[in-house]
C-alpha cells in the first residue's frame, strides 16, 4: 500500500519466552505513537485450539491492547516465505512496513526496548 502508516507486525506465541519478554516493548510503542500513524499487530503462532484456553487469558492477564491475530495456517511453508525469504520460521520475528516510505524490514530476533525504539523513531519523523 502507498499510505504513510507504519505497521509493526510481531510474530510470537505464548510458549515462546523471548516473545513474552519483548511484548511489553511493542505495547509501549503502541501507546507512545497511538496518535501517530503506527499500528502494532501481534500475530500469534499458537494453535487455534489454544485460543480460548491460553491465548485469550494470556492477553487479558498481561493487559495486551494491541491488535492480535491468530495465524490459522497449519502449513508454515505457506506463510514463511511470504513474510520474508530471510525467515527461518523461528520466533520472535518482526516485520516493519511503510508503503509510502518504501520500508520493508524483517528481523528474526528478540528486541530490547532501545533497539525497537531506535528502528521505529526514524520512521515516525515527517518526510
Amino acid at each position: 500500500q502507498n499510505n504513510d502508516t507504519t505497521y509493526v507486525i510481531n510474530f510470537w506465541a505464548t510458549w515462546c519466552s523471548p516473545c513474552i519478554e519483548e511484548l511489553p516493548y511493542f505495547e509501549a510503542l503502541r501507546e507512545q505513537y497511538r496518535s501517530d500513524k503506527l499500528r502494532v499487530i501481534l500475530v500469534s503462532l499458537d494453535f487455534k485450539s489454544q485460543l480460548q484456553k491460553k491465548v485469550a487469558p494470556f492477553l487479558q492477564k498481561n493487559n495486551i491492547r494491541s491488535t492480535v491475530w491468530l495465524l490459522d495456517e497449519p502449513d508454515a511453508n505457506a506463510y514463511i516465505d511470504k513474510v520474508s525469504k530471510e525467515w527461518s520460521g523461528a520466533i520472535p520475528a518482526t516485520l516493519i512496513l511503510n508503503g509510502k516510505k518504501n520500508v520493508r524490514q524483517f528481523y528474526e530476533k528478540q528486541f530490547s526496548q532501545n533497539e525497537l525504539q531506535s528502528i521505529i523513531k526514524p520512521l515516525m519523523k515527517g518526510d
